[in-house]
């Protein structure tokens, strides 16, 4: 069932933090493999672990999930094909003030995951809030369609602007970052004229601020 409330958004930071995940199929590897992405230490619990789990370097028991197993964890997923052992899962990380995300049951989640498109440090999330998962990966296909390699360009040169600027004792807030965006930046770094864009978006930033 969608959740009906709006959902807050937030980017977690999970470098080095706990985090469970229960379930030895497909969708239980996929969880497994955004975790360590984020550099998570990541601990499975699985009855019967599949090959794509058993193929990811992270400490695995293979036994059924017990009541009390997600004490210690900042996040939990419950990835099994048992609904009623996820919905156990789902209510002892309630009780335990875990954070809980139960694979295609947002009923059962205190946090729901979006789909992502990643292009370097950009990532840009699209959610339905549990009602069209198909139109979530749909828009994210697009999304990363548009996502091209410049755009990696593009955000280390906005970075290194953005951070001179602060050295320069500047506010990076005084320059008109949206007009620039807006210019043909990108058709330059597409034609590979990477230092003309940023020529061009210290001529707009300076304008801006004059």
């Amino acid at each position: 069932m969608p959740v009906e409330a709006a959902q807050y958004p937030v980017n977690l930071i999970l470098v080095g933090e706990r985090c469970l995940v229960v379930g030895g199929g497909p969708v239980a590897a996929r969880k497994i493999d955004g975790l360590l992405a984020c550099q998570a230490r990541v601990h499975v619990i699985a009855e019967r672990a599949g090959p794509e789990v058993r193929a990811r370097v992270v400490p695995l028991e293979e036994r059924r999930y017990r009541r009390g197993d997600v004490a210690g964890f900042r996040l939990v997923f419950a990835a099994t094909d048992d609904t009623r052992v996820n919905h156990t899962i789902y209510e002892d990380a309630r009780a335990a003030g875990v954070w809980v995300n139960t694979a295609d049951d947002p009923a059962n989640c205190t946090f729901t995951l979006p789909s992502i498109a990643r292009r370097g440090p950009i990532m840009v999330t699209v959610s339905t809030g549990g009602y069209s998962p198909a139109l979530a990966t749909w828009l994210r296909a697009r999304v990363e369609q548009e996502l091209g390699p410049e755009y990696e360009i593009l955000v280390s040169l906005l970075s290194e602007v953005r951070n001179d600027m602060k050295a320069a004792g500047r506010s990076t807030e005084e320059g008109d970052w949206q007009s620039a965006l807006d210019s043909d930046m990108l058709d330059l770094i597409r034609a590979g004229r990477v230092d003309q864009a940023k020529e061009r978006l210290r001529a707009w930033l300076s304008s801006s601020s004059d």
